[in-house]
């Protein structure tokens, strides 16, 4: 039942006004919706974000949302133009250069949001 239904993410914020300036000047995403709680992104097709203040942003330490990219490299570039920094990794399991780690599943880049989230580019195998 629920393979038919579109997702959404669900940010955490701990000053959701910087977010909002960090998504807009970084990302070039603009709020499709503010409500008391948060504010409502939209990417590509019916993909959402909802990104919300609370104090426990941050403190994740895993990949909370990605986005699939047809040319990593480029979108990257685009990116980095724009400010964002790209993680580096090098430990069992995971190693990237450049930036960008190979595996199966294709290539992916990691960087984090203002607030402390990481965010991922993959480029599917």
């Amino acid at each position: 039942m629920l393979e038919s239904y579109v997702t959404y993410s669900v940010l955490p914020a701990s000053d959701l006004q910087r977010a909002i300036e960090w998504y807009r000047d970084k990302l070039e995403l603009e709020p499709e919706r503010t409500t008391e709680g948060g504010v409502l992104y939209g990417t590509g097709s019916e993909a959402k974000i909802f990104v919300y203040e609370t104090g426990n942003a941050g403190t994740a330490q895993n990949t909370a949302m990605c986005w699939l990219t047809p040319d990593i490299e480029a979108t990257m570039a685009h990116l980095r133009e724009r400010g964002v920094t790209f993680a580096d990794y090098d430990f069992p399991g995971l190693h990237t250069e450049n930036g960008i780690a190979t595996d199966d599943m294709g290539r992916s880049a990691w960087f984090q949001d203002s607030e402390g989230n990481y965010l991922c580019l993959t480029e599917p195998a």
